[in-house]
């Protein structure tokens, strides 16, 4: 029999009194808890299953044991003690100045203060040593547990704001309090979407222990495969019969659609939670479910300003120190796109250093699965070039026709319109701001392309191939295409596609920063 599935109830307590599927996650609860005393960190994407994390902690130091009962921690040498709780949960925290916040943040502690029935006189002014005082207070019958949920979301909404560093600066004193008041903490759990641990927001709270790329966590949020197929073995049953595909095609489009996330190197990768669920409540319609939760405008925007190079982004691999470096005030667009779950990690890959034998790690970056990969370019299409979502599909549809065809003028024409109708305001005067339209819609088309394709005598700009066809395309700014066509053949760039036994054509093409138009191109076909 089917359990009901939520994908908008993330109270342990309210799943399990409710006969609400929930995967067994407890395990890992039991290896944070014992032994005592400790204080972890841990940074997931939003809608990722944080907030249920929080409550299966909160429920367990409420000493709840028979919400658990057949969960894994059940049968655990645990006392089941309940311990006083400090749950603060930052997502409702809609604030955009420091003043906001710390109204906030004294309503936040005086709704504890009520709650655990103490009291403590709250300063705005003084917001550190106020919430000192009230773990103090609430620490007297029993070590304290605090459960800070959402720690960064004051941020993320601000990041794009010139309030953002007094906004990080009162966070950062405020949370300053857990740290001091060590001695009066049984546990203390703090989570959020972007990492800002032991640098400048975490710079007084750096006792935490960082779990987020430990691999004994690496599953502990999201779904594995085996978990997936275990616990939604009656949903796969029940949406199988309609949708026309073999039991293992349905696992395989399922997994293409909603799995993909890897957040340590090597581990196994994990279906997102909510895009999970919402696929089963909708009957099995393959949709773009996690994106639609609300997607951060903050990084699209900041990613134009920085006239941010995507299709470089992408084809370059990171080191360890990448995970680790986010400062608020040298905001990098690819650290928040991995953070905030629109990039997960790829392959890994040992890199050489030149004269010694030392070979260093380093790491790709990819979309996780299609569901991102697809809603993450219709946005950006939107932010790039003003092309509404609505729009875009038939852009698509239009595009495809031309290039299947090897109508190249036609697709090239159609391109200068759309860059024609660019508002002026949203221009960018960079070279990679066109490319980077330009690789977008060809990720749309799903074709297989490539940005900087390396050769063995310099980079292709864009590459793609479609059908008999193979592109490869040079892309200039107020020279001449014809330059950019020159380029091609000097270089030989599509020498090492002749082998492949189709069409190559050759497009160049050249851009005017001022207009911000595609001006001309011209083309040649390889025989």
């Amino acid at each position: 029999m089917k359990q009901n599935l939520t994908a908008s109830v993330y109270s342990f307590e309210k799943l399990r009194n409710e006969g609400y599927l929930y995967v067994d996650k407890t395990e890992y609860i039991w290896q944070m808890i014992n032994p005592a005393g400790e204080s972890y960190f841990l940074s997931r994407p939003r809608r990722f299953g944080k907030s249920l994390t929080v409550s299966t902690l909160k429920a367990v130091f409420e000493g709840k044991k028979e919400l658990f009962k057949g969960l894994a921690i059940y049968d655990k040498p645990y006392d089941w003690k309940p311990y006083p709780i400090i749950h603060l949960d930052m997502a409702s925290c809609d604030v955009h100045t420091e003043e906001d916040l710390r109204d906030y943040l004294v309503r936040m502690m005086s709704r504890l203060a009520k709650q655990h029935n103490v009291n403590v006189n709250i300063q705005r002014n003084l917001l550190s040593s106020s919430f000192s005082d009230l773990i103090e207070e609430v620490a007297k019958t029993a070590p304290v547990v605090i459960l800070l949920d959402e720690y960064d979301k004051p941020i993320l909404e601000n990041i794009a704001s010139p309030e953002i560093l007094s906004i990080r600066n009162t966070l950062a004193d405020f949370y300053s309090a857990i740290k001091a008041e060590m001695d009066f903490e049984r546990f203390v759990f703090v989570t959020g979407v972007s990492k800002f641990c032991h640098v400048s927001l975490f710079s007084k709270l750096n006792n935490l222990t960082d779990i987020t790329m430990d691999a004994r966590y690496a599953a502990m949020l999201g779904y594995t495969q085996s978990e997936f197929e275990n616990s939604f073995k009656d949903w796969i049953a029940s949406v199988e019969p309609h949708l026309g595909f073999s039991h293992d095609d349905l696992l395989s489009e399922i997994k293409n659609w909603y799995d993909g996330y890897r957040f340590v190197e090597n581990s196994e990768t994990v279906y997102n939670p909510v895009s999970l669920a919402n696929f089963f409540i909708n009957n099995g319609k393959f949709d773009n479910y996690w994106f639609s939760t609300g997607t951060t405008s903050a990084i699209f925007e900041l990613m134009k300003k920085q006239s941010f190079d995507l299709p470089g982004a992408l084809e370059t691999t990171v080191s360890a120190a990448f995970f680790e470096a986010f400062e608020i005030d040298q905001l990098n667009p690819k650290t928040l796109l991995y953070q905030t779950g629109y990039l997960t990690i790829g392959k890994t890959v040992k890199v050489p250093v030149p004269f010694t034998k030392v070979q260093n790690t380093e790491y790709t970056l990819v979309f996780p699965n299609h569901e991102v990969k697809s809603s993450f370019n219709d946005h950006l299409l939107k932010y790039y070039a003003n092309v509404q979502t609505d729009q875009s599909q038939r852009l698509i549809r239009e595009l495809i026709q031309e290039i299947g065809t090897g109508n190249a003028d036609g697709f090239m024409k159609r391109l200068q319109i759309l860059f024609a109708n660019i508002p002026y305001d949203m221009r960018g005067k960079q070279e990679h701001d066109y490319q980077t339209i330009i690789y977008v819609i060809f990720m749309m088309l799903h074709f297989f392309i490539e940005a900087e394709h390396h050769t063995n005598e310099g980079r292709i700009d864009l590459m793609f191939c479609a059908g008999e066809w193979i592109y490869v395309i040079e892309l200039k700014m107020d020279k001449t295409a014809e330059e950019a066509l020159k380029q091609i053949k000097d270089k030989h760039y599509a020498d090492k596609f002749r082998n492949r036994g189709k069409r190559i054509m050759l497009i160049g093409a050249n851009f005017d920063s001022e207009k911000g138009q595609l001006t001309n191109w011209v083309k040649e076909e390889i025989q």
